[in-house]
């Protein structure tokens, strides 16, 4: 493999990178010939997955926010993260623009109004009236705990500990690097580089689901402003156009075409809303930012433990049912992201310290979606019209937003923007930053795949690179024509399932991380000195 990857002119750990192309080669040839039975598989596996182990996920991210805010607020927040004289590389601004546009920026585009109006007009908890005052608030806080600090923290914990330990101890910037502290040299042989391949297969999986998202909420957009035909022929060209504008980022690399597209991006998305807020109900959803503040600070103990322990009793249907459409899949499909969106932000985050790390990376983004969702979500629910006296009132007006979501969920952006001035404009623009989301998500993890692939933290050849941007549409692709008409259900399957052993492993980054805390000497901090290979 070694003499194969000279003569293509790879910089790259063969292993890996073979390894890895080829599984998802296999894959892919998988899909073609037996689409119907790997379909049905992932069906029966979902289903197993959430009945069983659904307890396991929702449990398990709320240990790892208790773990993150434990480790900021203790001693071992003063550590800077790549020795005691090292200093951030990039501002605090273009810093969380790259992180939060390469981590969810299509997510809260295509969950904004979707999410908040889903659960007002179908409210999980079975004792409460749909399009009630009650509603609204179980959809906002509901909404948030999906998007806040949890989904972060999915984020921080692998971030984190890439940080610590491919700065600290100066390993190769790959997933196997953050098990050092528990198997030591092993992770240069079969066990990491097994380790690796997960990772790599993790992460394009995640973001071909991504995509998909992406690609369905991008073509709703296109039939709504053009009457382009919303099909599976449709969304696999709308794939391979906006590949073809990833793949240019990609060749530009991280300065010149993550930043510059992240910036921009979130320039116009905060564009966006400030539209929606002020040409909206101004003062009602000022009012509504703050008190979203409070229902989420009020609900977030409750939710963060919430099971639905009682479904089969106080559901028609019984079992997981909701929550396994929603958290369960939220968790399992931000956990296939972590590797990516994690050895991203330690890629941008070298200098920081520990404190700096987790507080920035789990409380800026979310203050954002906070409010975000707040100003969106909100905003959607006036208009359809809250409890029985304003949809009254509102006449044949009420519900058309909800009604759009229950048909459509990628469409429900634009049946919103239907009800604001400039209506094409904004939807078309809508679009546009759906599209470049969509292309920072993916350059960036195409980059962070080569990384994990090489081991540097520099950029690999160019062709190198290419290839994992062109994977990621290929596999985002087959997995639309996979999904067919059943669209977003089979994308849950197939994240679910993935993102299983994911999880299993960032839960071992907390252990990992937490031993090799354990050994500092705190002493020392100040000096950056990790602990040695004999105190490990």
């Amino acid at each position: 493999m070694h003499t194969l990857a000279r003569k293509l002119g790879l910089k790259t750990d063969p292993t890996i990178f073979f390894a890895s192309a080829g599984i998802m080669v296999v894959f892919l040839a998988a899909l073609l010939v037996a689409p119907g039975p790997i379909g049905d598989a992932f069906g029966a596996g979902r289903t197993w997955i959430v009945t069983n182990l659904g307890w396991f996920f929702i449990l398990g991210v709320t240990s790892w926010v208790a773990f993150l805010l434990w480790v900021a607020l203790s001693r071992y927040g003063a550590i800077r993260l790549g020795g005691n004289d090292a200093r951030p590389d990039y501002g605090n601004i273009s810093w969380f623009t790259m992180l939060f546009a390469g981590g969810i920026g299509t997510v809260l585009m295509f969950w904004g109004v979707a999410e908040p109006m889903s659960h007002f007009a179908t409210p999980p908890r079975p004792d409460v009236e749909p399009f009630s005052v009650q509603a609204a608030d179980d959809a906002m806080g509901f909404a948030i705990y999906h998007l806040g600090l949890h989904t972060w923290a999915i984020f921080t914990l692998p971030g984190l500990a890439f940080a610590y330990f491919i700065y600290r101890y100066k390993l190769p910037m790959r997933f196997s690097s953050v098990f050092y502290s528990l198997i030591g040299d092993r992770i240069y042989g079969p066990i990491g580089k097994t380790l690796d391949i997960f990772a790599v297969l993790g992460t394009l999986f995640g973001v071909a689901v991504s995509i998909g998202l992406g690609t369905q909420q991008i073509n709703a957009g296109l039939t709504e402003l053009m009457g382009v035909p919303d099909s599976v022929t449709t969304k696999v060209l709308i794939i391979a156009a906006l590949t073809a504008v990833a793949t240019c980022s990609i060749v530009a690399g991280l300065d010149s075409g993550v930043k510059l597209l992240s910036n921009i991006n979130i320039g116009m998305a905060v564009g966006l809303m400030i539209f929606v807020l002020v040409t909206g109900s101004t003062v009602f959803l000022l009012r509504a930012i703050v008190e979203t503040f409070g229902i989420y600070i009020t609900n977030i103990l409750p939710m963060a433990f919430w099971n639905d322990a009682l479904a089969e009793y106080t559901h028609e249907e019984g079992g997981w049912g909701w929550q396994g459409g929603w958290t369960v899949f939220y968790w399992a499909w931000t956990v296939t992201w972590s590797p990516f969106i994690g050895i991203f932000v330690a890629r941008i985050s070298r200098g920081r310290t520990i404190r700096e790390f987790v507080l920035g990376v789990l409380f800026a983004p979310s203050v954002f979606t906070l409010v975000w969702f707040a100003i969106f979500g909100w905003s959607a629910m006036e208009i359809d019209g809250i409890g029985a006296d304003a949809r009254a009132a509102l006449g044949d007006e009420a519900g058309q937003i909800s009604d759009a979501v229950a048909n459509s969920i990628p469409l429900a952006m634009f049946a919103f923007f239907e009800n604001f001035p400039f209506t094409t404009l904004i939807q078309g623009l809508a679009v546009v930053i759906v599209a470049i989301f969509f292309a920072t998500s993916s350059d960036s993890a195409s980059l962070v795949v080569d990384m994990l692939c090489t081991g540097e933290p520099d950029a690999g050849p160019v062709h190198q690179r290419m290839f994992w941007g062109i994977s990621e549409g290929v596999l985002a692709a087959m997995l639309i024509v996979l999904a067919g008409e059943a669209g977003l259900t089979a994308l849950q399957q197939v994240i679910t399932v993935i993102g299983l052993p994911i999880f299993i492993l960032v839960f071992g980054m907390m252990f990992a991380l937490m031993r090799g805390l354990s050994q500092e000497d705190l002493s020392e901090i100040t000096v950056g000195k990790p602990p040695s290979v004999e105190q490990l």
